[in-house]
Order: structure tokens, then sequence, then C-alpha cells
């Protein structure tokens, strides 16, 4: 598994922006945000039950990422079609405001490592990477434990202090300094 100081892989993926017709897809790569923070979280399948939760509470933030100048990207190995048909059937997902990427070749999930061994979908992982492509956290759990959005914001944020942060810091306590 990737981590730490790796640069996050190339990819190239179709992706669901929208659900309205003649918007809904577009491809997405590296390349697509450059110079910006990436917040990438992956989930096992479309269509199940703790997912829609995870993938509904990093909508509701969007804007808490957007503030820190981070694009949120989401992925599975489903395809850009299945992902459609979820968020025209999902009242929590119609409205995402960031896209949902189709990792159909498991390419991405092969190249961070985040397959699940057993039933071969990428575990409930997650990726912060800073405008130069290197990860700088990496959280991953148990395909039945669904994720902190909390935690993910609180991580950005230390992270963009660029200071060392003590433990349970959030935004306002002091730094350590350097």
């Amino acid at each position: 598994m990737l981590t730490i100081g790796d640069r996050f892989p190339k990819f190239d993926l179709d992706a669901v922006e929208s659900i309205e017709k003649g918007k809904e897809f577009t491809r997405i790569t590296d390349k697509s945000h450059e110079g910006k923070w990436l917040v990438v979280f992956s989930w096992p399948m479309d269509f199940t039950f703790v997912c829609p939760t995870e993938i509904a509470e990093f909508g509701k933030r969007n804007r808490d990422f957007a503030d820190r100048d981070a694009q949120v990207l989401g992925f599975s190995t489903d395809t850009h079609f299945v992902h459609l048909a979820w968020r025209n059937s999902d009242e929590r997902l119609r409205n995402l405001p960031y896209p949902m990427l189709a990792d159909t070749k498991r390419e991405l999930s092969t190249s961070l490592g985040v397959l699940d061994r057993g039933a071969g979908v990428p575990l409930r992982a997650t990726f912060v990477v800073d405008p130069t492509g290197v990860i700088r956290w990496v959280q991953v759990n148990d395909l039945n434990v669904g994720r902190s959005v909390d935690e993910v914001l609180r991580v950005l944020d230390a992270l963009q202090t660029d200071e060392l942060c003590p433990c349970n810091w959030k935004p306002g306590d002091a730094t350590l300094g350097k």
C-alpha cells in the first residue's frame, strides 16, 4: 500500500459529475486539480449500506474542503453508469458536489494497494495529497467501519499549518512550532 511520502499515482478515469442530462459524465485525471490539496477516498461498492453515509457526509462537508483549497474525489470499482444509477436512486447522493470516479479496471485501487484481498473491492481508504502530489496522510478502515469526515478535516487543517501539532490538536489550538 502506498503511504506517507509516496507520490499519488497517475490516473485517468471516467466519472459522474452531475445527474443533469448531457452533463453526467467527465474524465478526471491526476492533472485535473493540479496545485490543489486532494482528499481521495474509496468505498467498496455502490448500492450498499455504509458507503452512502460516508459519500453523503463528504458531500455535506464539501464547502469545508473547498475553503481549504482541497478537492474531494471519491471512487469505487463500479462503472460510471452504476454510479449514475445510484445517484439517481438515492436522494442523499443526487446533488453531490464532487465527482464519483469509476476505477472499473481496478488500476487506481491496485496502484494504491487498497483492494481487499478476499472481496476484491476497495477498502475504505482515505488519502490526503498535498499540492505537489505527495501523500501526506492515509487512513484505511475495515469494510464494515465508516470513516470520520471530521477527522479528515482535522488532519487536513493540521497538515496545512506546516507546524508540529500535538495529540488531539484542533484548529485554534496552539501548535508546537518547529
